[in-house]
């Protein structure tokens, strides 16, 4: 008989660091894996899929650390993947057994796949920064609400592509920082076994009963420890490839480093968002070209988000 099991379907740990390609900031979270589950644990969920960058490194090592402690038995954890694709779009991988390996193209990623009977998913589809957009269709399911989408607009034009196109969908929290673990829960009707799990998934099965939006704190502090688990990587880019600015930028990771939470950088972060909800604002509800997003340009980026 099938429960109903409340699931944690977007997260990462310490296994996504040096997984994102970027020899600068190569960091990308900072949870540890035995304060994840003590998390699970005290958030009473049933079902954990952790969704590192790229990798499967930290499935085995989660379940080896539960194996060794008793309190943690009763947490199902089961493999997935967020899977970096050619453009720089991610999708979620569920049930998978090998890792797939980032950067090719969005159909080769989903034949590979379903070639290790996974299911996959649109991950953040309408992001400013990361979303494959309307190629979402071509995945099983779409992540209609994803908790760092804070500008709304993202969302909001996920959950009516996703009616549109008759795609199931699901809520992910993308959890980087402890806090924000179950920002975002599913509740499956399966049992709790893998082949059923992506068996309900795939049918549609899932239906969200928790979405909540990270704070700016939360945001803040992912962006904290990215950039002073970076610092040095940074310091070093900034010499060689930019001598004659290398002692500003000393100057600046300095100061935001000795005091994150000060006027001039919370204003700057403010600003930051601020910026990235303008530009969302623009491409999503009102029309703007979206090709400006596969440029990777943050100069044109910054110019779209200021100009009235």
């Amino acid at each position: 008989m099938a429960d109903i099991l409340k699931a944690e379907l977007h997260c990462h740990n310490t296994f996504s660091n040096y997984q994102n390609g970027s020899s600068r900031m190569p960091f990308d979270c900072g949870v540890r894996m035995e304060d994840q589950l003590q998390a699970v644990l005290e958030r009473g969920l049933d079902v954990l899929f952790v969704t590192n960058h790229n990798t499967l490194d930290g499935y085995r090592q989660i379940r080896e650390y539960q194996d060794n402690h008793s309190r943690f038995k009763s947490i199902k954890i089961y493999p997935a993947e967020e899977i970096t694709i050619d453009n720089k779009g991610h999708v979620l991988a569920y049930g998978i057994y090998k890792t797939i390996k980032s950067g090719m193209s969005l159909e080769e990623t989903l034949d590979e796949v379903r070639s290790q009977n996974g299911i996959s998913c649109a991950a953040h589809p309408f992001a400013v920064s990361n979303g494959i957009r309307d190629r979402a269709r071509l995945c099983d399911m779409i992540e209609s609400f994803n908790s760092n989408n804070v500008d709304h607009f993202s969302n909001i034009v996920a959950s009516r592509f996703a009616k549109s196109n008759g795609l199931p969908t699901i809520a992910g929290s993308d959890s980087h920082v402890l806090a924000t673990l179950g920002k975002c829960t599913n509740a499956i009707e399966s049992e709790n076994n893998l082949d059923s799990i992506i068996h309900c998934m795939s049918k549609g099965k899932v239906k969200i009963i928790d979405r909540q939006y990270a704070s700016k704190t939360e945001l803040f502090q992912h962006a904290h420890y990215i950039i002073s688990s970076s610092q040095q990587m940074i310091l070093s880019e900034a010499r060689e490839q930019h001598p004659k600015f290398a002692g500003i930028m000393r100057w600046a990771l300095n100061s935001y480093l000795e005091n994150p939470n000060g006027l001039l950088w919370r204003s700057i972060s403010s600003f930051a968002l601020y910026l990235a909800g303008r530009v969302s604002k623009k491409i999503n509800m009102n029309g703007y070209d979206s090709s400006i997003l596969l440029e990777r340009s943050w100069k044109k980026l910054i110019t779209l988000g200021m100009v009235p």
